[in-house]
């Protein structure tokens, strides 16, 4: 078989489904790689900054890592902003869709919340509301969202922070995205 039977899914048979069930379990092997490529991208993305959203992403990984933080708050860390480039105005939820098969429920939270978390150091200056992240006040998770974006979001446009390269964290996307999903139910923080 090189395609399936059908031209509407409701008519699909078993074997259809088997094959295509196949076909897609090879290629999420490669979501590791897409994910790298895609964070490449982030290299070319909006400017203005003293470092790109990819060094930026580098930035708050590598801090992650030097804090001894496990594989899956390594790889949220790369991924926060990977979002900014097809979802800038929800680039949060993005970043969170992505992860959420493979890290914990409280990791995926901090990271779909983040960007309201984040606007507490610049939305006072924007016209915007400072204090957006104290509508999640009574989440258990809401200190580690400020956590997270205290150590590894803020502070982490730095030119002379050293860095690490994208390729350091290859092996690390591919424990965390090539595992098998659980959607959080099973993984923890």
């Amino acid at each position: 078989m090189e395609t399936v039977s059908f031209i509407h899914m409701a008519d699909g048979t078993r074997e259809d489904y088997a094959f295509l069930e196949k076909h897609e379990a090879e290629y999420v092997k490669g979501l590791p790689t897409r994910v790298y490529e895609a964070l490449q991208k982030l290299e070319h993305s909006f400017s203005g900054y003293k470092v790109s959203r990819l060094t930026h992403s580098l930035q708050s990984a590598t801090r992650a890592m030097n804090d001894g933080r496990d594989d899956d708050y390594v790889v949220a860390a790369l991924l926060h902003d990977i979002g900014d480039e097809l979802a800038p105005y929800s680039h949060s939820e993005m970043a969170a869709a992505i992860l959420r098969p493979f890290v914990s429920d409280k990791l995926y939270w901090i990271i779909k919340t983040h960007g309201v978390f984040q606007m507490y150091y610049y939305a006072h200056l924007t016209g915007g509301d400072q204090h957006a992240r104290e509508r999640y006040r009574d989440n258990p998770w809401f200190d580690e969202a400020v956590e997270f974006c205290e150590h590894y979001d803020q502070n982490c446009f730095d030119p002379d922070f050293p860095t690490r390269p994208l390729d350091d964290f290859m092996p690390v996307l591919q424990r965390v995205l090539g595992r098998e999903p659980a959607f959080g139910e099973t993984q923890t923080a």
